[in-house]
């Protein structure tokens, strides 16, 4: 563990398939954590559910400002270790990691000076799920730059082609998680009963052992690449180029959570049971573009080396092997949530009113699944060219609709929180066929006709 892949030769789809596993498993990882999370929480009933729900919402924009860093760390770590600039690399990785602990202390601050006006924002009329959210979100700040650094390492790992390692610490920080949500949450053995505080306190100690295993991995390495210094003077000029790269990305992702806040506060008006279901059915959805994201991260590194060695055609044909597999993952994750919606549902809570919102969450979402893994997919590949513009445009502009469609569909078409459900469908429909476009019109095409992309 901890040595660069070179990703510029080899059978392209064995080479893309050896790098996307473990970055799909690290996505799963990602996703379990917030499953393990809904499923203890979820047993409390659905004001704890919603509490944690509505407090999420700031974890989610954190990973905005998270892509921000992310995003270059990856590409640029790719990009010029595909050129075999090795100390271009270094620098990169170095500058991500500065700018990531820079935000990442801001915004902890943010959130702790800000933390009640923040939970006001979303009107959710009940004095004890307010007074959670406040708590749950308290805790999360404190430990945010833990939350905030795991993913920068990850990317660089991921950039110079070794995805296991990176899969491993994270696969281990879960096991953790696993282990102190029902201690920490229901109170087992010696651990106080500390409800969904129990559930914020669980993760951020998960997130802190993963951060320890990262910096003990990348200073025993054998590989020089890893060990990092992070106390060499701060290179602003590489910190712009990083956020020149996934600035983007980050408005794109940051958007779309204030979008989603927009939306709850949409669906506040239907009772805490449908904030619970709606973050529950998005933690459930999030099976299919987790594992769609892990790829692309995958298409992404592969591209960007290659792309930084000029093997045009190499990054076509992973591109194309890309999509195939992300088509049959989209089919099955729509088939898997329509026809399967109620039982998993089941599996985390039983409160009839939540559990009829959330199966029909489930099973109307369930017809954008393959549009979505088309999207993220295909912004992958523009990501490892650099071109981070395009995708989030596309990203950007549909999101915003899902506001004025989510008010028309559920007010003036007298579809109810339905309504809302269709609105976040469409967009995403959308989404996938307008960037796939965009990739056949501004990359394909022109390779086609030049051999260049």
């Amino acid at each position: 563990m901890g040595q660069k892949v070179n990703l510029t030769y080899g059978n392209i789809s064995t080479t893309l398939t050896k790098l996307a596993l473990p970055i799909m498993g690290t996505s799963f990882v990602q996703m379990t954590y917030n499953l393990t999370d809904m499923f203890w929480v979820g047993k409390l009933g659905s004001s704890s559910l919603a509490a944690v729900g509505t407090a999420g919402f700031f974890s989610w924009f954190a990973f905005s400002l998270i892509l921000l860093t992310k995003v270059g760390a990856e590409v640029f770590v790719a990009q010029h270790l595909g050129r075999n600039d090795e100390e271009g690399a270094d620098s990169y990785a170095r500058s991500a990691i500065h700018f990531n602990m820079m935000l990442a202390v801001f915004y902890g601050l943010m959130l702790l000076i800000f933390r009640r006006q923040l939970i006001a924002f979303f009107n959710l009329g009940d004095a004890a799920v307010i007074q959670m959210a406040v708590g749950y979100l308290s805790i999360i700040a404190s430990g945010i730059l833990f939350m905030f650094i795991n993913p920068v390492l990850t990317s660089i790992f991921n950039g110079a082609g070794d995805s296991k390692t990176p899969f491993l610490i994270n696969l281990t920080g879960l096991g953790i998680n696993m282990i102190l949500d029902p201690m920490l949450i229901r109170g087992w053995g010696v651990f106080p009963e500390l409800g969904v505080y129990g559930a914020a306190l669980a993760t951020i100690i998960a997130q802190l052992l993963v951060t320890i295993l990262f910096i003990i991995m990348m200073v025993t390495s054998k590989d020089t690449f890893f060990r990092i210094n992070i106390f060499r003077k701060v290179d602003f000029q590489r910190i712009v180029n990083i956020f020149k790269l996934g600035f983007p990305v980050g408005l794109q992702n940051g958007l779309m959570a204030l979008i989603g806040m927009v939306i709850a506060r949409i669906i506040s008006v239907y009772g805490p049971e449908a904030i619970a279901a709606q973050k529950l059915g998005s933690q459930i959805e999030s099976i299919s573009w987790m594992t769609a994201s892990g790829y692309s991260t995958a298409i992404s590194a592969f591209v960007g080396q290659n792309y930084g060695a000029k093997k045009y055609e190499r990054i076509m044909k992973g591109y194309a092997s890309g999509v195939r597999l992300m088509s049959i993952i989209g089919v099955a994750a729509t088939v898997l949530l329509y026809f399967l919606a109620e039982p998993i549902f089941k599996v985390f809570i039983t409160d009839p009113v939540t559990l009829r919102m959330g199966v029909s969450y489930l099973m109307i979402i369930a017809v954008s699944q393959w549009f979505q893994t088309l999207e993220i997919s295909n912004q992958g590949a523009f990501n490892g060219l650099g071109k981070t513009v395009y995708p989030s445009f596309v990203g950007v502009t549909f999101n915003l609709l899902r506001i004025p469609m989510a008010y028309f569909f559920s007010q003036d078409l007298g579809m109810g929180l339905n309504g809302v459900w269709w609105a976040i469908a469409l967009s995403s429909i959308f989404k996938g066929l307008t960037l796939f476009s965009f990739f056949y019109f501004l990359v394909i095409r022109k390779y086609r006709k030049t051999g260049v992309i």
